[in-house]
């Protein structure tokens, strides 16, 4: 009964981490991201991706393969379009533009057991943008001048579209999701606001089932989770290169 206990208690204190913010050591176990969570977010349709805002993100119509390269070895992402059509589309999107190469991983959690190694925020790219402030940032879209935002996009199992701006606890929904957190899944990171994400993703570092239907998984590390086992906070993307799938990549109205 004890352990059962500490288990849930530990549980918790990780969840609470996984809110984007700053990376200080007491933070250290936060999932969570940016600035964004101060913002009002915009109400999504909850089945289908309807909305104007919606509209003018890229999707992936299909899978990609991304390779990323940390301290000098590739780890390959098959990303999933199939089921997480937006939420793929923003990151390869992102990959395509170059915004990941030079940015650190700002937090990696292996303790009190292996959770996440969480990076992708651009302003980690500067040297001398302060440590502690790390996990606050997202891509500024050039086009628009302003943040891009992501919605909530998880897919139940069986179902023919995903549900948008809620979890599935939220949405009444008890089936688990079709893309769930098992060891070496790709996620979103995000404030509180459902529909915060803008580039910050996580890796996850063992089987997370707890937070499955309340975070976006978009794709699974296929090869290099010994890279990944090895990356430490601090830790730079040297590269991210789209090496398949790239004609699955659809701009917004297209």
């Amino acid at each position: 009964m004890q352990l059962k206990i500490r288990q849930w208690l530990i549980s918790i204190l990780i969840l609470s981490g996984l809110v984007l913010g700053g990376c200080s050591p007491d933070q250290a176990a936060t999932l969570s991201s940016p600035n964004s969570s101060a913002t009002e977010t915009t109400s999504v349709p909850t089945t289908q991706a309807s909305s104007p805002e919606m509209k003018d993100l890229p999707v992936l119509e299909g899978k990609a393969t991304v390779v990323m390269t940390v301290n000098g070895s590739p780890i390959t992402i098959e990303v999933d379009g199939t089921n997480a059509q937006i939420t793929a589309g923003n990151f390869v999107d992102l990959v395509q533009r170059g915004v990941y190469d030079g940015l650190v991983f700002h937090r990696v959690v292996r303790q009190p057991q292996p959770f996440v190694v969480q990076g992708g925020d651009p302003q980690s790219k500067d040297p001398n943008f302060p440590t502690q402030r790390l996990g606050t940032g997202g891509f500024i879209d050039p086009k628009a001048g302003a943040e891009r935002n992501i919605p909530l996009e998880i897919k139940p199992e069986d179902a023919q579209a995903p549900i948008y701006g809620r979890t599935l606890e939220s949405a009444g929904i008890s089936s688990p999701p079709e893309l769930k957190h098992t060891r070496g899944a790709v996620a979103m990171a995000r404030s509180q606001q459902p529909n915060s994400a803008s580039s910050q993703f996580y890796i996850a570092l063992a089987d997370l089932a707890f937070l499955d239907g309340s975070y976006a998984v978009f794709g699974y590390v296929t090869d290099g989770m010994n890279t990944v086992d090895q990356i430490q906070q601090g830790d730079r993307i040297e590269s991210a290169r789209v090496t398949q799938g790239i004609e699955n990549l659809k701009q917004g109205n297209q």
